[in-house]
């Protein structure tokens, strides 16, 4: 079992993205009023809380979102997850699309960070069901779809 500890939107791609509370996931589209969000497989980006402290440990002071992450996910290894899988986070059904990501630019991130752990360790996942996630609301594997 895992638990989100953030939600990140942005208004524009390759910017750091801001905490917020809760949010409206859209079947098929992604989070309501965040950037990525779109009819495409890459609408709702994860990252595990252990690699953003792992980096943290190394002396970067980075917050939640700096990497472009849509939600912070403690307690599930995200990438050693395989396509295809399920993550459920109450009515919400998510399904990953992609694991990592090929960097072609240094982006905003990247000036600011210093560095990127999206391309290795994050993973991107499509809407399969709509509703609203809140901090510290309870993942799960979906095992059963």
């Amino acid at each position: 079992m895992g638990k989100v500890l953030a939600i990140c939107i942005s208004e524009k791609k390759g910017t750091l993205k801001t905490e917020i509370n809760e949010a409206k996931f859209i079947e098929d589209f992604g989070i309501e009023n965040d950037a990525h969000a779109g009819k495409w497989h890459r609408q709702v980006s994860l990252l595990e809380f252990n690699k953003i402290d792992e980096f943290r440990k190394k002396g970067a002071n980075v917050d939640f979102g700096a990497f472009g992450e849509n939600l912070v996910i403690e307690g599930i290894e995200l990438n050693t997850l395989s396509i295809g899988q399920k993550i459920k986070i109450g009515d919400v059904l998510l399904e990953v699309t992609q694991i990592g990501k090929k960097c072609h630019d240094k982006c905003q991130i990247y000036y600011q960070v210093g560095e990127c752990i999206m391309p290795k360790n994050g993973i991107f996942t499509k809407v399969l069901n709509g509703g609203n996630v809140k901090v510290g609301d309870e993942c799960s594997l979906d095992l059963d779809i």
